[in-house]
């Protein structure tokens, strides 16, 4: 009987103190495929880390190559977030440095990237193409790294990890910020892997998977706990029941205009490449609108001129809230009508300021706290921790908690001063089920008191109820703005 390719003995991990693992055994046997399911927190990327022997290795983890292979023995790990450096070894980026054109003089562009890591691996460039295409990847080639939106940089990094094609491949969260259709690619390109010798771990939540998984198994209570596919449905309930803070039941008053976002042949170009093109969108006060557009087809771009990132916000025929861009107001003043949530936001974030600060640091659109912020302002935010069960980690600093428990901080964050206008662009990244159920029931009932809201998402069963219209974006264009559940009010020709 062969040797299994992973056997691990009562193995005890802690994350920042704090046990998460606990006398844990798993036994991977050749040609299995696992998928690691389960609530956010309980351990999932400790243990994958750890089977990769990232910062440590461990004598209780066996990792049994099969030498045989052609494929590289290694175990490959994906993590969630990727972090690059520029050109000059630094990687304390901010979250509008994307758009200065003198840092894209500064960090490496994608073909440097992926030459760089098919140098170390011995691997040839051509065979990458394939992969490239598949993900819809190879246009980008000539892009920064700085440039990319959080989906492209989840592309660039399955597109290293297919490419590499190891014996023992493990990706965390692989399905965030994709497309429907790269997904789909997705999906395929791990099954022809699979089928050459490579083994699998996917850890998530996600229901559409390849179809050489065969084994699904979860972490509870610090232990390894195979289950089938039916026992994946998750109940709701467990879901929240606690009562809306109260301050977020008061009704949104729009001081200016009925009308919040009018943009009329809205372009914006970087060098001779255009990336969005005669953009025409009209959202008025009160309105719930979803953003629907694949990986790259401007969204990021568009969502950056709302909200006042994007330097050319002033060469366009751009209004906000009922004034031109432009006219006299800061940046500021446009922020502190607006909550926002994104990808690269909380990759930007700062990872040293403590859960309490960065919610109340919300009021102020700082990314971190450097004032006293007052009685009402702090009531506020302990009343967000409180409904978003963070009380446990109200001082605990954001980069020692698991990605889910961040991203809940941060939507608490964007929420905090109930804004007038909510832009939430993929806000549920790194939630399990029963959070994205609970924060997109907070979200309908925000939206009964004339909140606009603007929601970025791939799947239609993972946005909100009180959604009533959506704008497709391809090729950064519009292609069709719709009243959902009724025929196009537009649709390009």
């Amino acid at each position: 009987m062969s040797q299994p390719v992973v056997h691990i003995t009562k193995l005890n991990l802690k994350y920042q103190h704090k046990p998460v693992l606990k006398d844990l055994n798993w036994t991977i046997n050749r040609s299995e495929n696992w998928l690691l399911c389960g609530a956010s927190g309980s351990g999932k990327t400790t243990l994958a880390k750890a089977m990769a022997g990232i910062g440590h290795s461990y004598s209780n983890i066996e990792i049994n190559f099969n030498q045989q292979s052609s494929l590289p023995a290694i175990v490959y790990y994906v993590a969630n977030w990727f972090q690059f450096k520029d050109l000059e070894g630094q990687s304390n980026f901010y979250y509008q440095q994307r758009y200065n054109k003198q840092s894209t003089e500064t960090t490496a562009t994608v073909k440097a990237e992926l030459e760089s890591f098919g140098k170390k691996h011995s691997l040839s460039f051509n065979e990458a193409d394939k992969v490239l295409n598949a993900l819809g990847f190879s246009k980008l080639k000539t892009a920064t790294l700085i440039q990319l939106s959080s989906g492209e940089h989840k592309k660039l990094q399955l597109v290293k990890a297919l490419w590499l094609k190891p014996q023992l491949l493990i990706l965390d969260l692989p399905y965030n910020g994709l497309d429907v259709l790269s997904r789909k690619n997705l999906n395929t390109l791990l099954q022809e892997i699979s089928d050459e010798g490579t083994q699998l771990i996917l850890i998530s939540n996600e229901t559409e998977l390849p179809g050489c998984i065969n084994r699904i198994a979860k972490i509870e209570q610090g232990k390894l706990v195979e289950i089938s596919a039916d026992e994946r449905t998750w109940n709701d309930t467990e879901t929240h029941h606690k009562p809306v803070p109260s301050f977020l039941n008061e009704t949104v008053v729009n001081t200016s205009s009925e009308e919040i976002i009018r943009m009329i042949n809205v372009n914006i170009s970087y060098g001779e490449k255009q990336v969005l093109k005669n953009i025409n969108w009209e959202v008025k006060a009160g309105e719930k609108w979803v953003l629907h557009g694949h990986n790259g087809s401007g969204k990021s771009t568009l969502l950056s001129l709302i909200c006042g990132d994007h330097p050319q916000a002033y060469a366009n025929d751009f209004h906000l809230f009922g004034n031109k861009r432009g006219s006299g107001e800061s940046i500021w003043e446009i922020k502190e009508r607006i909550g926002l949530i994104s990808p690269e936001l909380h990759w930007y974030f700062d990872p040293s300021a403590t859960v309490w600060q960065s919610i109340v640091s919300g009021f102020y659109d700082s990314s971190g706290l450097f004032c006293d912020p007052g009685y009402s302002k702090k009531a506020q935010t302990d009343e967000l921790i409180h409904y978003f069960g963070l009380d446990d980690y109200k001082n605990t600093l954001m980069n020692e908690l698991p990605l889910g428990k961040q991203r809940l901080a941060l939507l608490a964050r964007t929420i905090v001063k109930n804004p007038e206008l909510l832009i939430l662009d993929e806000p549920c990244q790194g939630l399990d089920q029963q959070q994205t159920l609970h924060f997109n029931k907070l979200v309908d009932e925000l939206c009964k008191n004339g909140t606009t809201l603007i929601y970025v998402g791939h799947f239609e069963s993972q946005i909100p109820g009180c959604i009533e219209k959506r704008i497709l974006l391809e090729n950064g264009e519009v292609n069709s703005v719709e009243i959902l559940h009724k025929k196009p009010i537009l649709t390009k020709n």
